[in-house]
């Protein structure tokens, strides 16, 4: 039997990430652009939240925000779920699905050096049927 896989097999290396500071429409355009859902959000080099195009659409619902001013401190998550690149793929895929969370944030002495999202655990999945079961 082989041995599960780590984390950094499949993640996406070197994410796009945005400062707290940084506006909503600069979000937006950011996500849109690069056709991502998910945004590490860094304040002074420092992981401090996740932005998703869903927190970003429930803020734009709001009476009165405007997102040329509002910032990302103003719409995303803190806490996000984090791992560590070597860690077992089963491990994160069963806490994204038990949680529900749409990505795991890939952090190494405390830097951000990638980002698990659904796609990437689409991408696992197939990878390891064909690998795995294939005859």
């Amino acid at each position: 039997m082989k041995a599960i896989p780590n984390i950094q097999k499949y993640m996406t290396y070197v994410p796009k990430s945005i400062g707290n500071d940084q506006t909503l429409e600069k979000a937006l355009e950011l996500m849109q652009e690069l056709k991502i859902r998910h945004l590490p959000v860094l304040k002074a080099g420092s992981l401090v939240g996740i932005l998703s195009d869903r927190d970003v659409n429930l803020v734009m619902t709001f009476k009165d925000v405007d997102p040329k001013t509002e910032t990302v401190e103003e719409a995303y998550s803190p806490d996000p779920y984090s791992v560590s690149p070597n860690a077992p793929l089963d491990e994160v895929v069963t806490e994204m699905a038990e949680k529900k969370y749409g990505c795991a944030v890939v952090m190494d002495n405390h830097k951000l050096v990638g980002i698990f999202t659904e796609i990437d655990a689409f991408r696992a999945l197939a990878d390891l049927l064909h690998t795995r079961l294939k005859n």
